[in-house]
């Protein structure tokens, strides 16, 4: 749902030209330095692009998923850095709060999101619970007025440079599965909590990625989300659905990107006398790009009206993550084919991108979990009554 087209569109055109304009220049930059440079976060800060899932209420932009998702189409046409700088904050690191938080708890942490002043993270996947993440062994036992906190995160963005985690924990080692899980908000600073050295990545240079260690942790029980042990498994789910959708859409730009980039080389570069551009199988590698591109773009777009709609988008959101991650690695993949053996080196930037964009079909569930997902909800739909 689009809330006002005419200022909506102008918003769009802005945003697009500021990513033309100061973000992507300085993506070279960015790889080499692996690291966003603090002006950069400020102006990404005052064009207000940490808040952009946040309610206006709290500072942000309020805006619907629809809305979220044109934005997502324009920023990921650069750097996965820049998007990954502000992506916790507009995404998983704020929708928890968002969807479930205590007023009091949305008040204390949303208009310092929204504003870049501060960067949070969702800390749920773990060295053993992973695709399986109700298999989670980070304890928080009750002490008082207090939870003291004992486990290990891995593979958190943004965790090196975080304000405050959000942090999935098991509250009741005897309940099975997700039942026993708790939300909490915890703060950097508090004593027990540490974080890792960044990773050393394939790609995604410039976004920090880390583990996340606690050890006797202890976290105000003030800090459960939403106040209520055992709710957190059903808050990630929350997060997630959405997440997923906005992921998809995180998907889909990078591709415009390298198609674009592709099509301009193969317009300039010439073999036995001609253009690249004018051989058909050339051609025929630019249709397949194209179409894939526009059917995840629709796909996206659709499932985003259907959740401003308030309908059940589980299914749907697992079959946008699944097509556009796996769509953006097929479309990197014949660009980089394209570039032929300029596509190997990192002077034409198509490089980095096929490395950036291998990550899309990991995180947030793995192309194989969403193909259960997926296979199990058309079952269920249809009558049936998988894994008896």
């Amino acid at each position: 749902m689009i809330r006002d087209p005419e200022g909506f569109e102008t918003f769009i055109d802005s945003l697009r030209k500021f990513v033309r304009d100061r973000l992507a220049p300085r993506e070279a930059e960015i790889a080499r330095l692996n690291d966003v440079p603090e002006d950069l976060v400020r102006e990404m800060a005052d064009q207000g692009l940490f808040g952009y899932s946040i309610p206006e209420a709290y500072g942000g932009a309020g805006m619907t998923t629809e809305e979220l998702i044109r934005a997502a189409l324009e920023l990921s046409q650069c750097s996965v850095a820049f998007r990954a700088r502000v992506g916790t904050n507009t995404g998983i690191g704020s929708e928890a709060l968002v969807a479930d938080g205590t007023e009091a708890q949305k008040a204390a942490y949303l208009p310092r999101l929204a504003s870049g002043e501060v960067t949070g993270c969702f800390a749920l996947t773990e060295p053993n619970a992973g695709s399986d993440a109700t298999a989670l062994r980070t304890t928080a036992v009750r002490d008082g007025d207090h939870y003291v906190l004992n486990g290990e995160k891995c593979f958190i963005t943004n965790a090196p440079l975080a304000d405050f985690f959000t942090v999935m924990a098991r509250t009741d080692p005897a309940a099975p599965g997700a039942k026993g899980i708790t939300a909490f908000l915890v703060e950097r600073g508090t004593p027990g909590l540490s974080t890792g050295s960044p990773y050393d990545k394939m790609g995604q240079a410039g976004s920090p990625v880390s583990a996340v260690y606690m050890k006797d942790c202890r976290v105000p029980a003030s800090q459960i989300i939403g106040g209520r042990e055992g709710q957190g498994f059903k808050t990630a789910m929350k997060v997630l659905n959405k997440q997923r959708i906005h992921l998809a859409a995180l998907c889909v730009g990078p591709a415009i990107r390298m198609l674009d980039d592709t099509m301009r080389f193969v317009a300039e570069r010439e073999q036995f006398g001609r253009p690249l551009m004018d051989f058909q199988l050339v051609q025929a590698m630019i249709a397949d790009c194209q179409t894939e591109i526009q059917a995840a773009r629709a796909l996206i777009l659709q499932t985003a009206r259907e959740r401003d709609a308030g309908q059940d988008v589980t299914l749907n959101a697992s079959i946008c993550k699944y097509f556009a991650s796996e769509m953006c690695g097929r479309v990197a993949d014949r660009c980089v084919q394209m570039h032929g053996g300029y596509g190997y080196i990192s002077d034409y930037g198509i490089e980095r991108f096929y490395r950036d964009v291998r990550l899309f079909r990991l995180y947030e569930g793995t192309s194989q979990i969403h193909q259960l997902t997926i296979a199990r909800n058309t079952l269920t739909q249809a009558g049936y009554t998988p894994g008896r």
